[in-house]
């Protein structure tokens, strides 16, 4: 009877809120099938090509990665990329990254690496590199991160 009660409860509301709750309903399933982003996608890049951008674009003196040597700019950062994380850094979340670096900027970071109106210090690449060192960058930045499940311990429940 307490079914028959919540079906007769669920009815009794405005028809437009229930097709706008059925509408918010199917949005969110919607959007949450795609992690990436919805119509964007690059052409598959260049790992050593993408290497090369980076030692020429000089992104070592301020980014530390695997096996190209940290050169240390004016401002001595040492911002840490690649590793061991524990969730994948999307082709999209790195792109923007580059071309927008004010978007997103890690809190341990935030104080050195941000001007005083909160922008990204990082110098701006958006007139200086092709589209084709973009996409070649990101491939190689994207190799570098290796993806690990976190430990997760379990323990009984006694009541």
């Amino acid at each position: 009877m307490s079914r028959i009660h919540e079906y007769g409860t669920l009815c009794k509301l405005p028809k437009n809120l229930l097709v706008f709750i059925l509408f918010l309903c199917g949005g969110l399933l919607l959007s949450s099938c795609n992690e990436e982003g919805r119509g964007f996608a690059l052409p598959a890049g260049d790992i050593e090509e993408g290497k090369s951008t980076y030692k020429r674009l000089s992104c070592n003196e301020c980014h530390s990665i695997s096996d190209i040597e940290w050169q240390g700019g004016s401002d001595s950062l040492k911002i840490y990329l690649g590793g061991e994380i524990s969730t994948q850094k999307t082709y999209g979340d790195l792109v923007t990254s580059i071309i927008n670096p004010s978007h997103k900027i890690a809190q341990r970071y935030k104080q050195e690496t941000s001007t005083e109106e909160g922008l990204s210090k990082m110098k701006n690449y958006n007139e200086i590199m092709t589209v084709q060192e973009l996409v070649d960058l990101v491939s190689f930045l994207q190799s570098e991160y290796k993806v690990i499940i976190p430990r997760t311990e379990y323990y009984n429940y006694y009541y």
